[in-house]
């Protein structure tokens, strides 16, 4: 059973980090997208953004790029402006490439401990704090939607709204479940890889 929460906390992760989910991680300030930016930049190497993005966008980052680092040139105000506009271009491009849309950089922080921890534990190299925590967090999830189902059903056939309520407690519980449950079954190679 723990080897199966396990492997169910790190395909949910592994799903938590899809691009519909982690809008504002990648297009936040602090993100590993700008992060990587910000390196290129300091560097004056465009080779480290270019795999944030799909290769047919490639033409479109460098000329950016470049022009980013001929307005840098031009006085700190020119340079801060530079670079929001490589930031929110190399975003945008980005979450074109992953299908998603994009909203605007998200400011430092705007990610939450989730994806911060997430992120901690790949740079570490140390997971097993993040599984614990996220296999917790889950099974709370569940917890809750099963009490309130099941403490609905004992009430369901009283009257209409009770038998509602029921209801709506009962899809959110097998809902939350039917997505769980989803997330620990075998992923095709190619759709479990991030679409760069």
């Amino acid at each position: 059973m723990k080897n199966k929460l396990l492997l169910i906390a790190g395909l949910t992760l592994a799903g938590i980090i899809t691009p519909a989910s982690v809008r504002a991680h990648c297009d936040s300030l602090d993100g590993p997208v700008v992060q990587t930016a910000r390196l290129a930049l300091d560097q004056a190497d465009v080779t480290p953004v270019l795999k944030w993005i799909q290769a047919g966008d490639e033409a479109a980052i460098r000329a950016a790029f470049s022009q980013t680092l001929e307005v840098r040139q031009l006085s700190p105000a020119a340079a801060d402006l530079a670079d929001r506009y490589f930031f929110e271009t190399l975003v945008r491009i980005h979450r074109a490439g992953e299908g998603a849309p994009y909203t605007g950089l998200k400011p430092a922080g705007s990610a939450g401990p989730a994806l911060a921890a997430a992120d901690q534990a790949l740079a570490t190299g140390e997971i097993d704090d993040l599984t614990h925590e996220l296999v917790q967090h889950l099974t709370d999830g569940l917890t809750q939607r099963f009490t309130r189902a099941h403490a609905a059903k004992a009430h369901a056939d009283h009257h209409v709204a009770a038998g509602r309520a029921y209801v709506a407690a009962y899809v959110d519980y097998i809902h939350y479940f039917e997505r769980l449950h989803a997330m620990g079954e075998p992923a095709a190679p190619h759709a479990a890889a991030h679409a760069h």
